[in-house]
């Protein structure tokens, strides 16, 4: 779209440059004394930014233009000669379902044109838009507008296709309309242009922004009309997902003949999750494929649907306007009695693959599927079994022979080794978009459960990801806890998108054998991938890596806890010095240029590491891999007090201290870690240093109810008041887009401040969100933002979330907030994020051939990992009814005309001189084992990326994230009985997972 709207513009393009080499008034900026601002480069620069501000204004206009044409066509073209007295080709009443509230539409982007035109006039001067969009689209007449046309599109096609099979005048009247326009659009790309107009206005607003100069008056203007977009953007959203999801419901409903599933489905209580057409494929005895067709798949919160699907329709119809399939209930299956069941995990398929082996090698078949690469890996593994013997026997020979000794029998045990594991990781490959699942059938005679075994085909393993993550969540919300789990206004539940509310994951003790005196402080998540698990079992665990877990006594200790599986688990705990007082993980730094990637090669590798701060003044820097825990470095604060807070950005690294000084430290030239000598304080105040808040490389710090910004490399600094009352000091921090929420010791409010202009923009009291909380007896006890969510904790253990935009704007607090009904017996006393990337590996369809998955559909299904990976003496591919050629069963043994010893050879020795020992000649024996690499072992563990593909194999990134509380005890609020505290004195972690995230 930017695209096409930029190739729109070029007149516009050609103009401002000419304006530009002409020094036209509006290229040359003034400030208020009317002379220029800047020389040189700097003058440069601003102009640059000019024409480009100027480039993307037109790409508004001209975007405007088109859209207000389209509208106009769909009402003069269409609507205008349906609803003509003489026109008998539709009922009015119809005409006007179809087209509703279009004229409104029109007429509010007719007024903002007007309003547009204006400030194009007057650009020159003022050179600001971002207050039009607010003005223009922050009224709740266009939300509602829109909604009333979203919530009628789904309703509007099905009326047109309604009527384009009973009417044929209409499905003549409509290709007529096609045909007669200059683009060849239908009526439904005409429609459906208001459904994605506001995505438009963001991406160019986004441009915009990107182009705008911090100092200009029209920045926070920007933010704050792109906050305005994507809220509405976002409730638009939900709008059309709802549609959708009650069409396709009612659709489904329609084609039950089972009263109870047609109750299910027509109840308040359900929610369509997922649903997508999945191919299911039947494998035979012997592992064959024996049909395979198309299903659509719906995942409801409590039940999993299996339809045919039907699309049978008139092609002229379904080329003016998308037609619904109609289905047919194949099964249903309770979710909670539904399992996820990866290749090789059942016993059923180790015995069907058993059976296979002892009769494949008399069949001559090809075999399909997963039980023909089982059958190939028993063969190795039998194979192997009879080398090792065969290994040990030649061991006990007499004679010594340069091609068999017990060098040459190793090397063959090492090669079968390395097939066995290449076989196992193409079984994980074929796993990867192959969704097996386990679902009640009908009792056998005897009146025994049986369960049927149920095989899809995902069209990508980021598709099998899903569903296996959005079932395994499905469980969970499931559980007592989480039904339900969220307290939330009345009429906005019914809005809610599945897992919008976070579930409770788990709940976990912590420092359970200590003094019941240990106190929770803090925690930070340390990411490390795991290739030990499997493919279900990545999408569905917490994110990878170890939970750092501090807690404060006399004596300091960290808990490190495992995140690896679904459930934390305790590996590890650290005793400190002194009491730990904060925690912060550096991420290793990432070269910028191919130079310092070299140097970094050489150098010697540190990778992540974690900062922590005690109570004795110093800062201990250890690594961070996996639980092996090793001090690298301890750095000291001129000013011997306790580290408070620590924060780092690229260059520094910031300590907040009991003195209301803050210590920056400088990164090492060309290293990772800090230098000790290179400490400078900066005072702040009497009163000690609350929070830090990084951004770039600057920071803010608190101190008392002032906030301090200060600049790394210059240590120049800025101050404003937080807060009126100068009891209430800075307690949080965090910063999202172009603003910072900030919570504080006394009071329930939060403050929102711009970053840029320090001016305070917003200010909420969550006391008055909740219905559980106590006014007047409640403080902010912790702060988080998180995936559009801002995280609450209060004094009283209650949790509450609001949700904020995510992209560059104002992360404002947009709609009514949430509170848990799942919550600590005192204060949260810290809220922390983790996240992790899924491996690469795991989102790769193949990562042991060059070729694609379809290759497999050219050899009948067969991987030729041997031509992939030995040297063929042909390249010529055998048929498919012809045995594999034989592989050259070598490892590392290149040749064996350096082994001592005589050829053992049936040929005369004449005839086959043999080459002397030190010759690079090799003799008919000898030949190349792996043309892949020298050490096999790495070529195993995975390829590296190759130049130019580094992009592609990074384009889909899936993100686990869960959110971490602590705090004492847990509870239930909200129950008709009253509120009790399990373990009220026992230090407690709750863990919430949300939904996998997909981005590119």
């Amino acid at each position: 779209m930017m695209k096409a709207a930029r190739n729109g513009t070029k007149d516009s393009l050609e103009k401002t440059k000419l304006a530009m080499i002409r020094k036209v008034s509006f290229l040359q900026r003034k400030d208020s004394a009317g002379t220029e601002t800047g020389t040189g480069n700097v003058r440069i620069s601003h102009c640059l930014l000019q024409v480009v501000r100027r480039l993307i204004l037109s790409s508004i206009v001209q975007s405007e233009s088109s859209y207000l044409d389209s509208l106009k066509r769909i009402l003069q073209e269409y609507q205008k000669p349906l609803l003509e007295p003489q026109s008998c080709i539709l009922n009015p009443k119809k005409v006007r379902q179809i087209f509703y509230r279009l004229q409104e539409i029109h007429q509010c982007h007719s007024m903002f044109q007007i309003a547009l035109a204006s400030r194009v006039a007057e650009w020159d001067h003022s050179e600001r838009i971002g207050d039009l969009f607010v003005a223009s689209f922050s009224k709740s007449m266009v939300l509602n507008v829109y909604s009333d046309y979203i919530n009628n599109f789904t309703n509007a096609m099905a009326l047109i296709k309604k009527a384009c099979m009973s009417k044929p005048v209409f499905l003549d009247f409509l290709k007529k309309k096609q045909a007669s326009s200059p683009d060849r659009i239908t009526l439904y790309g005409l429609m459906v242009k208001p459904i994605q107009r506001f995505p438009q206005f963001i991406l160019l607003l986004q441009d915009m922004l990107k182009n705008t100069p911090k100092s200009h008056t029209d920045r926070l203007p920007l933010q704050l009309a792109l906050t305005e977009l994507e809220t509405l953007a976002e409730k638009l959203n939900e709008q059309k997902r709802l549609a959708d999801q009650e069409a396709e419901i009612q659709q489904l409903a329609h084609s039950v003949g089972d009263r109870s599933l047609h109750k299910l489905l027509n109840s308040e209580q359900r929610q369509l999750i997922q649903c997508e057409l999945l191919t299911e494929i039947v494998y035979g005895d012997k592992g064959q494929v024996l049909k395979s067709k198309e299903r659509k798949v719906f995942l409801l919160n409590d039940t999993l649907i299996c339809a045919n699907v039907n699309l049978k329709g008139s092609p002229d119809i379904s080329s003016l306007v998308l037609v619904g399939p109609k289905y047919m209930v194949k099964w249903c299956a309770p979710l909670l009695q539904t399992q996820v069941v990866e290749v090789g995990q059942d016993s059923l398929q180790s015995r069907t693959a058993r059976r296979q082996s002892s009769t494949s090698s008399t069949t001559g078949k090809v075999f399909l599927g997963p039980p023909r690469l089982y059958q190939e890996l028993e063969e190795l593994q039998h194979d192997l079994a009879v080398v090792e013997e065969v290994s040990l026997l030649v061991g006990t020979l007499n004679g010594t022979y340069q091609n068999l000794n017990t060098t040459v029998s190793q090397d063959w045990c090492l090669a079968l080794q390395r097939l066995i594991r290449l076989k196992e990781e193409e079984i994980q490959n074929a796993n990867k978009c192959r969704l097996r699942l386990s679902v009640p059938g009908k009792p056998d005679k005897s009146g025994r459960p049986v369960s049927i075994m149920v095989v899809f085909n995902t069209p990508s393993p980021i598709c099998k990801i899903s569903w296996v993550n959005r079932l395994h969540l499905a469980k969970i919300a499931q559980r007592q806890e989480n039904t339900p789990g969220w307290e939330c206004a009345a009429e906005d539940w019914k809005t809610k998108a599945p897992f919008s509310c976070p579930l409770l994951t788990c709940k976990l003790p912590v420092f359970s054998s200590k003094t019941q005196t240990l106190k929770l402080e803090a925690a930070l998540h340390s990411p490390s991938q795991s290739n030990l698990l499997g493919f279900c079992t990545a999408s569905t665990s917490l994110p990878q890596g170890y939970l750092w877990v501090r807690g404060t006594s006399n004596h300091g200790q960290v808990d490190i806890f495992s995140l690896n599986r679904a459930t934390p688990r305790l590996v590890k705990t650290v005793p400190m010095r002194a009491p730990v007082l904060c925690l912060e993980y550096v991420k290793e730094l990432c070269p910028s240029t191919e130079k310092e990637a070299k140097k970094a090669h050489t150098a010697a590798k540190i990778g992540n590491i974690i900062c922590v701060g005690l109570q004795d003044s110093s800062i201990h820097v250890f690594s961070s891999v996996d639980t092996a825990v090793q001090c690298l470095l301890t750095l000291v604060n001129l000013d011997s007090c306790p580290v408070l807070c620590l924060k780092h950005s690229l260059s520094f690294l910031f300590a907040g201290l009991a003195s209301g000084k803050v210590a920056v430290y400088h990164r090492r030239t060309g290293g990772e870690l800090w230098d000790v000598d290179s400490c400078k304080l900066v005072s702040l105040g009497s009163e000690p240093v609350g929070s830090l808040l990084t951004l770039e490389d600057a920071v803010w710090a608190s101190c008392a109810n002032q906030v301090t910004v200060i600049q790394g490399s210059s240590l120049h600094t800025q101050s404003f008041e937080a807060h009126s009352d100068p009891g209430c000091s800075v307690s949080h921090m965090v910063r999202s887009g172009g603003g910072v929420w900030m919570a504080f010791t006394d009071g329930s409010s939060i403050h929102l401040f711009h970053t840029e202009t320090l001016e305070p923009l917003q200010e909420v009291n969550v006391s008055t969100h909740a219905a559980h909380l106590t006014p007047g007896q409640v403080y902010v006890s912790s702060l988080l933002i998180c995936q559009g969510l801002l995280w609450v904790g209060t004094s009283q253990g209650i949790i509450l979330t609001f949700p904020v935009p995510t992209l560059e704007g104002i992360p404002k607090i947009t709609g009514k907030g949430m509170s848990s009904l799942n919550a600590h017996c005192g204060p949260v006393d810290f809220l922390v994020s983790t996240s992790s990337t899924l491996a690469s590996d795991l989102l790769r369809r193949d990562s042991i051939l060059n070729g694609s998955e379809e290759s497999k559909a050219d050899d009948g299904g067969v991987h030729r990992l041997e031509q992939s990976s030995y040297h063929q003496d042909t390249e010529v591919p055998p048929s498919r009814e012809e045995k594999p050629k034989r592989l050259l069963l070598q490892y590392r043994l290149h040749s064996t005309c350096q082994l001592p010893g005589k050829l053992l050879s049936a040929q005369p020795e004449q005839g086959n001189p043999r080459a002397p020992t030190d010759s690079l000649e090799h003799s008919p024996e000898d030949g190349s084992i792996y043309e892949v690499s020298e050490d096999p072992d790495v070529w195993v563990r995975g390829r590296p990326v190759e130049l130019g593909k580094e992009g592609e194999a990074r384009r889909s990134k899936v993100t686990s994230t869960a959110i971490v509380s602590g705090g004492r005890g847990h509870r239930r609020i909200g129950q008709t009985t009253a509120d009790t505290c399990s373990d009220s004195t026992e230090n407690t972690l709750l863990v919430w997972q949300l939904p996998l995230t997909l981005s590119q």
